[in-house]
């Protein structure tokens, strides 16, 4: 039975792993090693802020291609000039790349920290053209979580009428499943934009 539920909620709850999957953090974009950061090396060494102003909304243009200038500018005066100079490039963009969003700035995030398996699978998929192993990997996560859910359910249904304790843990898992389905559903009913709280 509880294989039966699961082949057929896949289509539908695909997206919403996605959406709602994600414990490690939601955003990468604040990252020394994230998208952001990356762009804007890759606008510093080439001198081009076209490069950077796709992160941000149009009406933000002009902060950054002041800050860029800027660090153009301190970037001639030497090595820990051009250190320093970068660092504040790096938290212009993306403290304004995040206020578009309506997302907090809370500082750059070391390179390296731990993602969990979506964002860089998404990633991945995106530099390799194929979303294949993306979807492979939320599928089984969204068939382990639901089928968890769903067991604990079926374990408690059985209660005794007159048994409380036992009738209070199945309502329990009951309210838990029914919350992860409409999450699910949620999640790919409706498109998914801008940042989400990190968790701590």
């Amino acid at each position: 039975m509880t294989g039966t539920v699961i082949r057929g909620a896949v289509p539908v709850a695909l997206a919403a792993v996605l959406f709602f999957g994600g414990t490690h953090a939601w955003a990468h974009c604040d990252g020394l090693d994230g998208p952001v950061v990356t762009a804007a090396r890759e606008a510093l060494e080439s001198g081009d802020v076209n490069r950077v102003l796709i992160w941000v909304p149009a009406n933000d243009e002009a902060e950054i291609q002041t800050a860029f200038r800027e660090t153009m500018a301190v970037r001639k005066l030497g090595p820990e000039a051009r250190a320093l100079a970068d660092r504040f490039f790096f938290e212009t963009l993306v403290r304004v790349h995040r206020a578009g969003e309506g997302a907090p700035y809370t500082g750059l995030k070391a390179s390296g920290r731990d993602l969990g398996p979506a964002i860089p699978a998404a990633d991945m998929a995106i530099e390799t053209g194929s979303a294949q192993a993306l979807a492979q990997l939320l599928t089984e996560e969204m068939q382990e979580g639901l089928g968890a859910s769903f067991q604990a359910v079926m374990d408690r249904k059985g209660f005794a009428p007159g048994d409380v304790s036992a009738g209070r843990e199945f309502v329990e898992s009951y309210v838990t499943f029914i919350h992860y389905v409409e999450r699910l559903h949620e999640g790919a009913a409706q498109p998914s934009g801008g940042h989400y709280p990190e968790s701590h």
